[in-house]
């Protein structure tokens, strides 16, 4: 039961947590917000690493390992909401979520034996992948009728960032228009770095508690993130956008915890349970925000969630 539960939990949280990052992120920008929820993590994180009973001994070893897997989480976190800023949560989170296939090809890769039905779902994924980042067609509109985003990853352009604050849903910007393919590309390269880092993490919470290995990844993305924009005067919040970056900082760090947690009883039921976050996320994305997908793109958000958690069975 302590299992599921905490499953559940993490898989409740992701999702909570994607949306907000979605919302913020076409707010204040996808690199201001990704600064936030590293400082939020670290708020949340620290005391519990601080009160984490330590082990005897930490290898140097150790330290790199923590080291790639902080970094992965953060750059994985970065492309994907850049992802978020320019498509839809329905897209990015299931494609995000074959961050467990990648895991599973790195450590077939490093020596881990995989079955049948394992490579089977893995196909499935790939599949659902390809069908999901596929739109339908739209009438094509002069260059001039819509603003084009140079650079998905950077915060809004200076005109928007220049505006007076507002309040409340007012401050939400119009959504930009929904770039498929680079959403797709964005969100593969982000599950791709995902999936080394969850090798690496999952080798380092071997070594050092839990906790650490969370806290690791949050301190890596307040030095890379975070300062450079506060010694720079980019480090902003709204008032609409403080809750949101809040919800998701503690979302990220305490989901990742309750997955821990769960994993101490059963790693298969855990890990099928947490894999939910992207069809959570779609599902809410369509109830709150109107979402709606072509045929076609349904079809491979079934596989893609279909298979992520079978392949979560199988591997686990």
């Amino acid at each position: 039961m302590t299992a599921i539960l905490a499953g559940l939990g993490a898989a409740a949280l992701w999702a909570a947590a994607t949306l907000c990052s979605s919302r913020s992120s076409r707010m204040l920008g996808s690199r201001v917000v990704l600064a936030w929820i590293m400082i939020v993590g670290v708020a949340v994180g620290l005391p519990i690493a601080v009160v984490s009973p330590p082990p005897a001994t930490v290898a140097p070893s150790t330290f790199a390992l923590l080291f790639l897997a902080g970094s992965c989480y953060v750059v994985g976190l970065q492309l994907t909401y850049a992802a978020l800023r320019v498509g839809k949560v329905s897209i990015v989170a299931p494609i995000v979520s074959t961050e467990g296939a990648v895991a599973a090809i790195v450590s077939v890769a490093l020596g881990d034996p995989i079955g049948v039905i394992a490579g089977v779902m893995l196909i499935a994924i790939a599949a659902g992948v390809v069908l999901s980042s596929i739109e339908r067609a739209r009438p094509e509109v002069a260059a001039g009728d819509f603003d084009v985003l140079a650079d998905a990853i950077d915060e809004p352009a200076l005109e928007t960032a220049m505006e007076p604050p507002a309040s409340g849903l007012d401050s939400i910007r119009p959504d930009p228009p929904v770039d498929g393919r680079r959403t797709a590309t964005l969100a593969i390269v982000a599950a791709v770095i995902f999936g080394i880092g969850i090798v690496a993490a999952g080798r380092s919470a071997l070594l050092v508690p839990v906790s650490w290995v969370a806290l690791g990844a949050r301190l890596i993305g307040v030095v890379a993130v975070a300062i450079p924009l506060f010694l720079q005067g980019r480090l902003r919040v709204t008032r609409a956008a403080l809750p949101l970056v809040v919800i998701a900082g503690i979302g990220e760090v305490v989901g990742s915890m309750l997955s821990a947690w769960g994993s101490r009883e059963s790693i298969a039921i855990t890990a099928v349970m947490g894999s939910q976050f992207a069809a959570l996320a779609a599902v809410a994305a369509f109830l709150l925000f109107g979402e709606r997908l072509a045929r076609v793109q349904l079809v491979g958000v079934v596989l893609i969630v279909a298979g992520v958690t079978v392949l979560a069975a199988v591997s686990a």
